[in-house]
């Protein structure tokens, strides 16, 4: 798809689905650290880090999946958005799904004690701005102009 099409598409022309891309890196950062196992936390740090973030961002995922079936929008990014969601946790954060993705796969690895997968996460976080959040934005911008513009104001990307 051409960059006019995907202007012109009613869906923002993501790269890949946001869940593909975080599993994908988790699950080669994991694989790899079976082969290269490079601890890099203290194992009862590890743990007890591991599991907060996996069930913090369980829950700031559940409540931003919770808000977007309340507002009748759609959660595949390949669908049209119906509606700007502004409630729950996307008074703090435009992207509450994401930020959730984004503590598990960081709980994850920090369980695994997994450097190697630690070590992809940047890489996940610059192909989800560039390749989903970026284009994400453009397309609310257009298809809602100021409504998504006034909100885009009052909530961070992230947190």
């Amino acid at each position: 798809m051409s960059e006019d099409e995907r202007d012109n598409a009613d869906n923002p022309g993501v790269i890949a689905p946001p869940p593909l891309i975080y599993a994908g890196a988790l699950v080669a950062g994991l694989l790899a650290n079976r082969r290269y196992h490079i601890p890099f936390l203290p194992r009862p740090l590890a743990r007890m880090l591991g599991w907060l973030l996996v069930v913090c961002g369980l829950a700031v995922g559940l409540l931003g999946f919770r808000e977007m079936r309340r507002a009748e929008t759609n959660l595949d990014p390949s669908k049209p958005a119906t509606t700007v969601v502004t409630e729950g946790p996307f008074r703090f954060t435009r992207n509450p799904l994401y930020l959730g993705m984004t503590m598990i796969y960081g709980g994850i690895s920090a369980f695994a004690n997994a450097l190697t997968a630690a070590l992809l996460l940047p890489i996940v976080l610059h192909l989800m701005r560039r390749g989903v959040i970026e284009r994400e934005e453009r397309y609310l911008e257009r298809k809602f102009g100021d409504v998504y513009l006034q909100y885009k104001a009052k909530a961070p990307r992230w947190i």
